[in-house]
């Protein structure tokens, strides 16, 4: 059955979504702002429902619609970081790999999905726009799927595609999908990068985030040749490395050719320069963050900590009570790239924080264990890198002091 065409302003929620339904949505530059919008303009005559949220990049939710609106989320990243800090965001820890598993399985339990659409394409079918990641899931689980079709929204390659028969109802609009602009480099951001860069040669395969580190560090390895992509994300900094030569694809063992994401993030600078390129593809996340990744030699994994410990154990989701970050995929990408022929799992992080009053290289961690300290191999700082593999915890805590900030080693050792 062909899915009813519904103008914006005469969606009536109430007709698909029932209180005490659960809600997911695509998230960062997947969500569906119109829907959403929608949803927390009509929640009271909705009745009371649950959300499960991922990464938040606009301002749809806010804690005062906690009065309808149960939240849930695998970690408070963008936006959501207000809706934890007032304690109306509840964590389901989970990694990020493991989310459509979740979702299928009931675990993560999915009554209605609010799923962004692009245009039609060369093929004639809608593509998934800006994000793959679970969204597949989403449309195969959910009792109701309500899909908004963007013409703003980049035709891009994905593995998969939405089955209109699975889609009750389309909302057409047009409107600038979600941008996130990278972040000011500065002098520590430079610093961090330089050290990263030593570990990257022609021919490796990277895995990183976004934001002010990434961005530095593929500013800095412009004069590397056959770069490939196989990451959960992906910015701006993509399309400089591919029209300049340097990111390939010609080494990967699968996907040649080609460099995967699950998410697309960054400014109309990226989402023109994907629309339509069969160089670029979205994979979902048992893809992009699974068994694959075992395969990839080369591998070279660059995330980020809120503070790593003197035996190298990482925190990457809170500070004492404060959960500022999630599981993601970090465990996950980190073992693969420590396990890769010639890959290397990277944690990068400033050496302070608070205005450089507190150490982010620890005695103790302030946090749960993000990622166990027998899957990383290099911590770097603006200091320097701390190669630890073969290392005994002795040999770790000289090392990882000496990349410490000046003003806390003596406090280290």
């Amino acid at each position: 059955m062909a899915p009813r065409r519904i103008k914006p302003e005469d969606l009536d929620l109430r007709a698909f979504i029932r209180p005490g339904d659960h809600v997911l949505w695509g998230h960062a530059t997947g969500e569906p702002l119109t829907l959403t919008e929608a949803l927390v303009a009509q929640r009271h005559a909705i009745g009371p429902i649950t959300v499960f949220l991922g990464a938040c990049f606009a301002d749809t939710l806010r804690p005062e619609h906690a009065d309808t609106i149960a939240m849930r989320s695998f970690g408070p990243m963008g936006t959501s970081r207000a809706l934890a800090k007032a304690g109306v965001l509840d964590i389901v820890p989970v990694h990020v790999g493991q989310i459509y598993r979740y979702i299928a399985d009931g675990h993560i339990r999915c009554d209605v999905a609010l799923v962004q659409l692009s245009p039609p394409g060369p093929d004639g079918r809608h593509s998934f726009g800006l994000i793959n990641d679970y969204v597949q899931t989403l449309i195969a689980t959910a009792r109701v799927v309500i899909a908004e079709v963007n013409d703003q929204v980049p035709w891009t390659y994905n593995e998969g595609g939405p089955d209109l028969e699975r889609i009750a109802a389309i909302v057409e609009t047009s409107r600038p999908p979600i941008q996130q602009a990278a972040p000011r480099i500065g002098p520590v951001e430079q610093a961090i990068a330089a050290n990263v860069a030593r570990y990257i040669e022609d021919g490796a395969i990277l895995q990183m985030g976004v934001g002010a580190i990434p961005e530095a560090v593929m500013q800095g390895i412009v004069d590397r040749r056959d770069l490939g992509l196989h990451s959960g994300i992906a910015g701006d900094s993509l399309v400089g490395l591919i029209e300049r030569g340097v990111m390939t694809n010609a080494t990967k063992p699968f996907d040649k050719g080609i460099a995967v994401a699950g998410v697309l993030l960054g400014t109309e600078r990226l989402y023109r320069f994907v629309d339509r390129n069969p160089g670029i593809r979205l994979r979902p996340s048992w893809h992009t963050h699974a068994g694959d990744l075992l395969r990839i030699p080369n591998l070279i994994g660059i995330n980020s900590a809120l503070e790593v410990d003197l035996t190298g154990q990482v925190n990457a989701e809170a500070a004492g009570d404060d959960i500022l970050g999630a599981v993601g995929g970090q465990p996950d990408l980190v073992r693969a790239a420590h396990r890769a022929p010639g890959g290397h799992a990277i944690i990068a992080l400033a050496s302070t924080a608070r205005g450089g009053k507190a150490s982010r290289i620890c005695k103790t961690l302030n946090g749960p264990v993000t990622t166990p300290r027998s899957d990383v191999d290099v911590i770097v700082t603006e200091y320097g890198a701390a190669d630890l593999r073969g290392l005994t915890l002795s040999e770790r805590a000289r090392a990882l002091t000496a990349i410490a900030h000046p003003e806390h080693r003596e406090a280290l050792r």
